[in-house]
């Protein structure tokens, strides 16, 4: 039985025209003929193609390309013709009619899906990773985090832990209680990577009451005390200093400020 081949040529990894392949081929009846699929991946010269384009021919192969770069696809049809190899253009045609639509030229840069979808989960990863390591949930994130923020109740950790995420950083945070001994990872956490939140008292005793009235509380609890909070940010002080970590004071800044003054210094 004769085997039908395929060369599946592409400027990145070839997998799309693969795919494409196998789901063509599935729509004949099995056993039929034998199929074979053959990846040329990373494919960058000229000659390149002119070597697959000359073994096509001698296995009386066909030629399925995705090439971003017009150059190359040019050169693969023009060979492709010389000698009599059949060869269908994936990427072209589409790309062709982006263009026209568009009214703007391709960048032509092989992978460029590829480091998109990377991208996309190495964000996903980091949302996830400041959700489970959110208000201290776990300490054995804050070896493994990106940036570890620490700060007393309501200094905006989790919304600035999230926001963070979206910029595809890993982020911990702590909140620090009189009442509760840090954990002891902290202190393990490289200083440059950590940052402590501050926030006027006055500024934190509105916000505290605003709080416990939105959950339907009385507004005059401990938590929302000017002398409560005086306690909390001594001790945030003192646990700051023993980490040497820089401190934000975050009384008038927005999340967005605050997280561009952090990755300032990451970065």
């Amino acid at each position: 039985m004769k085997t039908l081949h395929i060369f599946i040529v592409s400027d990145s990894v070839g997998e799309t025209g693969e795919l494409v392949a196998k789901a063509a081929v599935s729509q004949f009846r099995p056993g039929l003929q034998n199929t074979s699929l053959k990846r040329f991946p990373h494919i960058e010269t000229l000659d390149h193609i002119k070597e697959i384009v000359h073994l096509a021919k001698i296995q009386e192969a066909m030629i399925l390309y995705t090439l971003v770069k017009k150059e190359m696809r040019v050169s693969l049809q023009i060979d492709c013709a010389t000698q009599g190899v059949k060869s269908i253009d994936l990427m072209g045609p589409l790309m062709d009619t982006l263009e026209d639509c568009l009214g703007e030229v391709p960048f032509e840069e092989p992978g460029l899906v590829r480091k998109l979808d990377e991208d996309y989960f190495k964000k996903i990863e980091a949302i996830e990773f400041a959700v489970k390591y959110d208000d201290g949930r776990d300490p054995r994130g804050l070896l493994l985090a990106d940036i570890v923020l620490i700060g007393v109740s309501r200094t905006s950790k989790t919304p600035l832990s999230q926001y963070l995420a979206h910029k595809r950083f890993k982020v911990a945070n702590v909140p620090l209680v009189p009442e509760v001994e840090p954990p002891e990872e902290l202190f393990r956490v490289e200083p440059s990577k950590c940052f402590g939140l501050v926030i006027s008292p006055d500024k934190l005793n509105f916000i505290r009451k605003e709080r416990l009235i939105a959950l339907g509380l009385n507004d005059d609890a401990s938590y929302a005390k000017l002398d409560r909070i005086q306690k909390e940010i001594k001790h945030f002080e003192k646990v700051v200093a023993m980490i040497g970590c820089q401190v934000i004071d975050v009384t008038n800044r927005a999340v967005e400020e605050t997280a561009n003054v952090i990755l300032n210094k990451i970065q």
